[in-house]
């Protein structure tokens, strides 16, 4: 017995024999690993793809989407197709390109409503009209202002028959409806948010007794007077109150004090 052990020993310190069992182990590592890295690149994946031409600024429905399967690896290579079709859906075709029928998705083609150039002029209602306010990074918090959230517009102003400064809230909960670059960019968290902020625009009531608009349109020939975003939380998003006027005596001194030439 004991001469057995000792042979074995023996052919298992031969050089010969571990470097015989070593190159069996690094092919066998080759094999194995080439045919799982083939196996990963060739299996199939489920995505989906254009049934017919998609025109610019056309909302995606799911009744316009097909599915095709394609190599794992065409997606690994190419990290701009879409492979989720709620990633799609209720989505809207970009306003510089359409997408050609039997194309896939790409990322660069497929925007949320809210990044479209004319999103704030739909779906508006009625007695509603846009106030664009001109920003500037500072302004908008280096754009963490975002659109649909409610914030406040405060404004400062000097009374000029008194020389006064005053800084109070003239808006109450008043909602953002997009924020534009110089170029008519939205700027979002998740969209295009490294421009640089020049609009604010908001969806305000231009009715007779509650004429919003014309209060900051005003606002803006008013010598003195300046209006400043101010950001609120999540809470105050959420329980958005009457966007309404709160400093009656700033919309007088405005309505008094507005030169229009």
């Amino acid at each position: 017995m004991g001469n057995k052990f000792t042979g074995i020993k023996k052919f298992l310190g031969n050089k010969n024999t571990v470097t015989f069992f070593c190159i069996i182990l690094g092919v066998l590592v080759l094999y194995f690993g080439y045919n799982f890295r083939v196996d990963k690149a060739t299996d199939p994946v489920r995505i989906p793809y254009a049934k017919k031409t998609l025109e610019k600024k056309t909302k995606i429905t799911p009744d316009v989407i097909g599915y095709t399967q394609v190599p794992r690896s065409l997606i690994t290579t190419s990290k701009t197709i879409l492979t989720n079709e709620q990633s799609i859906i209720n989505k809207y075709v970009s306003y510089s390109s359409p997408i050609p029928q039997n194309s896939y998705f790409y990322n660069s083609v497929v925007m949320e409503e809210e990044e479209m150039p004319d999103y704030a002029f739909t779906n508006m209602a009625d007695g509603y009209t846009v106030y664009s306010l001109k920003v500037n990074m500072k302004e908008t918090y280096a754009n963490k202002i975002l659109p649909n959230t409610y914030i406040d517009l405060y404004a400062l102003a000097v009374d000029p028959s008194t020389g006064q400064t005053m800084f109070a809230r003239l808006i109450e909960s008043i909602r953002v409806k997009a924020v534009k670059d110089d170029k008519g960019n939205a700027l979002l968290e998740n969209g295009v948010n490294n421009g640089t902020p020049a609009a604010m625009l908001f969806e305000v009531s231009s009715i007779k007794d509650n004429d919003l608009f014309t209060l900051l349109k005003l606002a803006e020939y008013t010598e003195g007077v300046k209006l400043q975003p101010v950001p609120r939380n999540a809470a105050y998003t959420a329980a958005a109150g009457q966007t309404q006027v709160d400093s009656d005596r700033i919309r007088q001194l405005i309505y008094d004090n507005a030169i229009l030439e």
